[in-house]
């Protein structure tokens, strides 16, 4: 029998603001682990080694669990309750947090951030499943889901600053203490104020689907970074694209076949649904190859500070924290198919701009490229998840965010291995980071004509 532990009654208002706020905030700090990083890395090579190899592993451990357990998470979130993965996800950050501001090697860095990332990917499902039933209207979702948004874009505007803040004036291992005090805010009103969704027992957990989602990731991730190491035709890194296109090819088989599969493949009869996971992914791998690269040419080619170096960032970052509820306000009213159309179009003409970026440049072209990405990625991201969750049905609501926000950490995998290969294959950093920048222009030029040809007929969420 299906256990349902659900409100009697509406929340008040004040109510559901108080929850949007405790759940933006538990979201807050997933982004942060992302944006915190990227100024650190200098910092973080100085101290611990590791090269570029072992720094994309520093920031892809976090993505490459986060990516493979969504779906798992997702599932459980449905099973269990959205308030039980929530508090767990707070918990399992809060104490990883604490080891990671304490490693001595990069090896146990890496291995910290891939804990920090089962955190998130509990984190993450069950928050928007906690949204989605706090705001049953539509229209109202659309615009909780600006603010939410909004208020984790403020994560990604204060991530490279108070990092390099941090960074600057108490070392790389502060960033990690960041945690501590946000994870234990949001836990107090996720104890408190947060009522616990309906729970379906019968939802099992897909364990062969989940380890061969895992296994084709990570393989996909290894053979992208350590490429240039081993050589592209070494045995080594062709059997890691072979183990990847197997584990892809089985996983397909497997989900084909099972009852109860980690991936639902009748979701993706809702184009809205199929299009938000392509178009995730592209939005992530412009944003964390970006992310990446940039902050290193502020610092190594440039010169600047950590702290100056995430101020120089701002331009992308505060359109990011400012205008997702504007852009909620817009899909509730006409839908998510101009908001992610024209914010592609932005944010690949921001990339563009930045392939002319060199170290004698003025800043005014890189500020204009900066601005026009975080426009973009604005418009962008909010209006993919309304349409995701929306079109959804809301007992597989927890399933589906698993899914687009697996599509999403995916992409932020594929984005910084990309960079990396490239930076690591040409003669200059300035050289693979052009080269880089090329690509990631491309990619999101077909994110926006993906949104434009499959977003027509998408709810208006």
């Amino acid at each position: 029998m299906q256990e349902a532990v659900m409100q009697t009654k509406a929340p008040t208002r004040s109510a559901r603001l108080v929850v949007l706020l405790g759940l933006s905030l538990g979201y807050f700090m997933v982004l942060l682990d992302m944006t915190v990083v990227s100024v650190a890395l200098p910092a973080i090579h100085a101290d611990l080694g590791g090269g570029i190899s072992g720094l994309q592993w520093a920031v892809n451990a976090y993505t490459i669990v986060f990516a493979g357990l969504l779906l798992s998470m997702g599932a459980l979130t449905d099973k269990l309750g959205a308030k039980k993965m929530f508090i767990g996800g707070l918990v399992l950050i809060l104490a990883a947090s604490g080891v990671s501001a304490a490693v001595a090697s990069i090896g146990a860095l890496i291995t910290m951030r891939a804990v920090l990332g089962i955190g998130g990917a509990a984190l993450l499902p069950a928050s928007l499943t906690l949204i989605a039933h706090a705001y049953p209207d539509p229209g109202e979702r659309a615009r909780s889901l600006g603010i939410w948004a909004a208020v984790t874009g403020i994560a990604l505007a204060a991530g490279p600053v108070v990092g390099g803040l941090l960074v600057d004036s108490l070392g790389w291992r502060s960033i990690f203490l960041l945690n501590l005090p946000l994870a234990l805010i949001s836990l107090v009103v996720a104890w408190t104020s947060i009522r616990e969704t309906a729970r379906n027992p019968r939802r099992s957990l897909d364990i062969p689907g989940q380890l061969l989602a895992i296994v084709s990731i990570a393989a996909l991730s290894y053979a992208l970074m350590e490429g240039e190491s081993y050589g592209w035709r070494s045995t080594v890194i062709l059997g890691a694209f072979g183990l990847a296109l197997a584990g892809m090819a089985a996983l397909i088989i497997v989900e084909t076949r099972s009852k109860l599969p980690l991936i639902p493949f009748q979701l993706f009869r809702s184009a809205a649904l199929s299009a938000g996971m392509a178009a995730g992914m592209l939005v992530n791998i412009g944003l964390s190859g970006i992310l990446f690269v940039i902050p290193m040419f502020f610092q190594q080619e440039r010169g600047l500070s950590a702290h100056t170096a995430g101020l120089a960032l701002l331009p992308m970052m505060i359109p990011m924290a400012v205008n997702p509820i504007v852009t909620g306000r817009i899909v509730g009213r006409h839908g998510p198919r101009m908001p992610m159309t024209f914010g592609f179009a932005s944010a690949a003409a921001g990339a563009a701009l930045l392939v002319g970026v060199t170290v004698t440049t003025s800043y005014g072209l890189t500020l204009a490229g900066l601005l026009l990405l975080g426009y973009g990625l604005s418009l962008t991201i909010p209006s993919l998840m309304a349409a995701v969750i929306s079109s959804s049905p809301k007992e597989q609501v927890g399933t589906a965010s698993g899914m687009i926000n697996s599509s999403r950490q995916l992409g932020a995998t594929l984005g910084v291995a990309m960079t990396g290969a490239l930076v690591n294959a040409r003669e200059s950093f300035l050289s693979g980071m052009h080269a880089s920048l090329f690509v990631t222009a491309i990619l999101l030029a077909g994110g926006s004509l993906l949104s434009y040809l499959a977003m027509r007929r998408a709810k208006k969420s």
